[in-house]
């Protein structure tokens, strides 16, 4: 499998700096700050980049589970909430919450949940984000 890149380059102090990220791809390059990162101020962030992941590994992995069971879905559209808070004095990455809602003919809701359970134990992005406290799931049918 390809090894994929990205890279950031920060210039300056850290509450005065600023930096930009960009995919190798050249899909997206963005500019982020301390007031972006820590506030609410303008540009993206790392834990942006990561709900980014986070949201298209679930949806394809959820994808892939559903049509494995014989339930291929018409659309799964997720979105992750990343929480970025202070812990003894660090800023760390607390809890991550999948937000998803799938159109699946033919599926009971009980056996969709069942699936977007092991869809959200088996993303490989879950699966690196295993540090993180909590990954909660909320899986809806549309």
């Amino acid at each position: 499998m390809p090894v994929r890149k990205a890279k950031a380059v920060w210039e300056g102090g850290l509450r005065q700096g600023k930096g930009v990220m960009e995919l190798e791809s050249q899909a997206f390059k963005g500019a982020y700050s301390y007031p972006s990162r820590f506030e609410e101020g303008e540009g993206t962030n790392p834990e942006e980049l990561i709900a980014a992941a986070h949201a298209g590994c679930f949806s394809m992995a959820l994808a892939a589970s559903l049509e494995r069971e014989g339930f291929p879905p018409k659309r799964v559209s997720t979105e992750a909430r990343v929480h970025l808070e202070m812990v003894e004095g660090k800023p760390t990455i607390t809890r991550i919450e999948l937000i998803t809602e799938a159109e699946v003919p033919g599926i009971t809701p009980e056996k969709f949940q069942e699936i977007a359970q092991a869809a959200k134990e088996g993303c490989p992005v879950s699966r690196a984000l295993g540090g993180v406290k909590e990954i909660t799931l909320e899986a809806r049918l549309a």
